[in-house]
């Protein structure tokens, strides 16, 4: 039998995330890890690989980098043997420097909702790696980077389509649609 299929992984997982997001704690964090783990997120392509490196990079670019409003809310949690797929709503300020997910762009003090997805691997009942995913283009647009106005980007309503199936789709399409009318018949 597979050594994670006896361990809690969903455990483990929350241990390292609460040492990331709730203690502020490279050394924890890295506790949660296998000797030679690697992260990825993968927008931005920050992260590390080896456990000094990784260390290094949660010490001095994550986990003391979040607003102090930070929230995450699972939505969903799948798990095999030795993999667990989360999707999360992550809701902040953006009102310090977080170079992990958004390198060279001082705060904005702008509100942030933005879903994201980890696929984590698990080695002897640790985490072994982490690749991170969200959609840059609607946090950019968030913080007033990207004008969703004019570009096919929905902002925060990726996150509230999530967290609420009952809300309006399509508002992309309708708006292009109503767009393209208004150019070919202008007045």
């Amino acid at each position: 039998m597979n050594e994670n299929a006896r361990i809690d992984l969903g455990s483990v997982f929350d241990a390292h995330m609460a040492a990331e997001f709730e203690q502020h704690d490279a050394d924890a964090t890295m506790e949660t890890m296998t000797a030679e783990p690697y992260l990825t997120h993968v927008p931005v392509v920050t992260g590390g690989v080896g456990h000094r490196d990784l260390h290094d990079f949660y010490r001095d670019h994550f986990v003391t980098k979040w607003p102090a409003d930070l929230s995450v809310e699972r939505i969903t949690r799948t798990q095999g043997d030795d993999i667990l797929i989360d999707e999360f709503i992550v809701r902040y300020t953006h009102d310090v420097v977080m170079d992990a997910i958004l390198p060279g762009i001082a705060p904005t003090g702008r509100r942030v909702e933005v879903p994201h997805v980890a696929v984590v691997g698990f080695e002897d009942g640790k985490v072994a790696f982490e690749r991170i995913y969200w959609d840059q283009a609607s946090l950019l647009a968030q913080i007033g980077l990207l004008d969703a106005s004019v570009l096919p980007v929905v902002g925060a309503d990726q996150a509230r389509v999530v967290c609420d199936p009952t809300r309006p789709r399509n508002e992309l399409i309708t708006r292009a649609e109503r767009t393209a009318a208004e150019s070919t018949n202008p007045g």
